[in-house]
């Protein structure tokens, strides 16, 4: 069966974490078991476990894969000789708030696994919390497919358009839409404007899901409808296809005999997704002060510690300001948690030069920061109206562990050594009756 062509809007089903089903043959699913002798359509059956089986039911990720072929059909895998750029090497310690500008498209053919760049992590890959960051360029779609042994991806994409084929179907995300493919989910990517720039989250914790909306109500934020699963899409091919996993931080690859996108029917809840970031249902004051943003989270991964997230995936869109007598970009701060920025489109408002699309930004636990001198000199002197922030996306990896850059993130030449400059020359403003006595 052939992929429809880019220029066909493709059929989803909606909701977040739902029972889906769906079978691009009737007769594919088969009826009132997930195991039968023989399949009436010949299919293997195959469980795909996101958690293991003994968790709580609410917590139960799992999808019932017919297929032609079960994925045990394959030969070893060898090490790969090429590996992510920057994985494995962890630069120095440095606790210093640091900025990068956006990476340049690739001028050798590079797919989206080859452009891979592993920018900083929590803890290895092979903990079962944690998150690993990376960012990707590529300028030529997939002919091999791929999965991650060690977490789900979270992918952002910044520039160009991708259609992912993954086992369950076929998701088409431009910038300003996530998704989000599970641990161990095979996919591929192809590129439908011919160059690719983003941003990947790899979790390595327990599965993202909808925050609680605690005294907000049952309204709000990220609505479940919103969310988009793939339907059933399958190839019969035997065609040979490479497959790649990534398992502990390394690529490995095998060559199967036939294609493994040939799951002709499927249902569960542990499936891949998209979300538009522009359906996100923005909450603020309509009185006075800067709520926290956690009020901008649109998916968080919990910790064993209550409150304290694995990973937040928390977002900046356009939205009105209107708190009185109030100081409105984000605050000065310094946090327990560690953020990692990137901007997808326009400008983020607290910094006024400098965080261009594509950039990123880290500032780790304790670590100082807030708008630019300029920013905050606006902001002072503003006159308070109603303001719309427009024309604007960004988003923060906020995690529980510190963000360690890779090597290949602290020497490469993206990285600005004059960051801090920044918060420098902020005017002293402070006034008392004392300095006015010494006047």
């Amino acid at each position: 069966m052939s992929t429809p062509p880019a220029s066909k809007a493709l059929s989803y089903q909606t909701g977040f974490g739902n029972q889906f089903s769906s079978e691009a043959m009737p007769g594919g699913l088969p009826a009132g078991q997930n195991s039968p002798q023989r399949h009436p359509l010949g299919l293997y059956a195959e469980q795909f476990s996101g958690t293991a089986f003994t968790v709580p039911r609410a917590e139960a990720r799992r999808t019932w894969l017919y297929r032609i072929s079960p994925s045990a059909a394959h030969p070893r895998f060898q090490r790969l000789e090429r590996q992510i750029t920057g994985g494995g090497q962890l630069g120095p310690i440095n606790p210093n708030r640091l900025r990068w500008n956006a990476f340049d498209m690739p001028t050798e053919p590079t797919d989206f696994i080859d452009g891979l760049i592993a920018f900083a992590c929590t803890t290895a890959a092979d903990q079962a919390e944690g998150v690993s960051v990376y960012l990707y360029t590529a300028n030529q779609s997939m002919q091999r497919a791929f999965f991650s042994a060690d977490g789900e991806w979270l992918i952002v994409p910044q520039q160009g358009r991708l259609r992912l084929t993954t086992e369950l179907g076929l998701l088409d995300i431009a910038p300003q839409e996530i998704a989000v493919i599970p641990r161990g989910l095979k996919f591929s990517v192809q590129l439908l404007d011919g160059e690719a720039r983003g941003y990947l989250c790899e979790n390595h914790g327990s599965s993202l899901r909808l925050p609680d909306l605690g005294p907000i109500g049952s309204n709000g934020l990220a609505n479940p409808r919103d969310f988009q699963a793939p339907v059933a899409h399958f190839e019969n091919s035997v065609q040979p296809t490479v497959l790649v996993q990534k398992f502990l931080g390394e690529l490995w690859e095998t060559t199967l005999d036939h294609t493994p996108f040939d799951v002709v029917a499927w249902h569960g809840n542990n499936v891949p997704y998209k979300y538009d970031l522009r359906l996100f249902n923005t909450m603020g004051t309509i009185s006075y002060d800067h709520p926290d943003p956690s009020i901008f989270t649109v998916l968080t991964s919990p910790s064993a510690t209550h409150g304290q997230a694995n990973i937040d995936f928390v977002i900046f869109p356009p939205r009105w300001l209107v708190a009185e007598n109030t100081f409105r970009p984000p605050w000065f701060h310094r946090n327990l948690m560690n953020e990692f920025m990137g901007l997808i489109d326009g400008a983020y408002d607290a910094k006024a030069e400098g965080f261009m699309p594509g950039g990123v930004s880290l500032h780790n636990c304790m670590s100082a920061h807030g708008p630019d001198n300029a920013t905050a000199e606006k902001a002072m002197a503003a006159d308070l109206k109603p303001h719309k922030v427009e024309q604007t996306m960004a988003f923060m990896f906020e995690t529980a562990k510190p963000l360690r850059p890779s090597r290949h993130a602290l020497e490469c030449p993206q990285l600005q050594s004059d960051y801090d400059a920044c918060w420098s020359g902020i005017a002293r403003t402070f006034t008392s009756f004392e300095t006015d006595r010494q006047r």
